[in-house]
């Protein structure tokens, strides 16, 4: 008698050793898939923001260019608008040589 109680103590020693690990091993897959969609999930928030960046730097490059253009128009407007006060001044000069003032 005490031969079988202790081959059935093994047995379900076994049996719940058995489903204890089939038990882990299946929890383990099912938090393995989900941490691969938190992953995907991150991985695809983290793209969009890059993304978004990335548009809002290119806008910056372009309001640049169009900056340094503006900035280089009104250089050549200054130039002229120099070139011109000076030709006035001259003429102002001779006109008060000339003692008209």
């Amino acid at each position: 008698m005490n031969v079988s109680i202790g081959f059935l103590i093994t047995l379900i020693g076994l049996l719940c050793t058995a489903t204890g690990v089939v038990l882990g091993l299946l929890t383990f897959n099912r938090n393995r898939d989900k941490d691969m969609r938190n992953d995907a999930s991150e991985s695809a928030v983290i793209r969009t923001k890059l993304d978004n960046i990335n548009q809002g730097v290119e806008s910056i490059r372009i309001d640049i260019k169009a900056n340094e253009k503006q900035v280089a128009a009104l250089n050549e407007r200054v130039v002229r608008v120099e070139e011109s006060s000076k030709q006035a001044h001259r003429r102002i000069d001779s006109i008060e040589l000339k003692g008209e003032i």
